[in-house]
């Protein structure tokens, strides 16, 4: 799975052609979350909350690419 972005021991993760709905995976030591692209929302797994911010922050600021 290609890695787009990694910071403070979070790695973004996206499958090109993975299944539906867009999105993409963000994983933290044993934690992994699956981050819906279009909502910014976690729709499967969970990260501890202050990674989630930081995840979320992170989309927002590449949301447009």
């Amino acid at each position: 799975m290609p890695t787009l972005s990694a910071f403070y021991g979070i790695v973004i993760q996206m499958f090109w052609h993975d299944h539906a709905p867009p999105h993409f995976h963000a994983l933290y030591g044993e934690h992994e979350a699956l981050i819906d692209l279009r909502e910014l929302r976690v729709i499967r797994g969970a990260l501890p909350r202050r990674a989630v911010a930081l995840v979320l922050e992170w989309a927002t600021d590449h949301r447009e690419e």
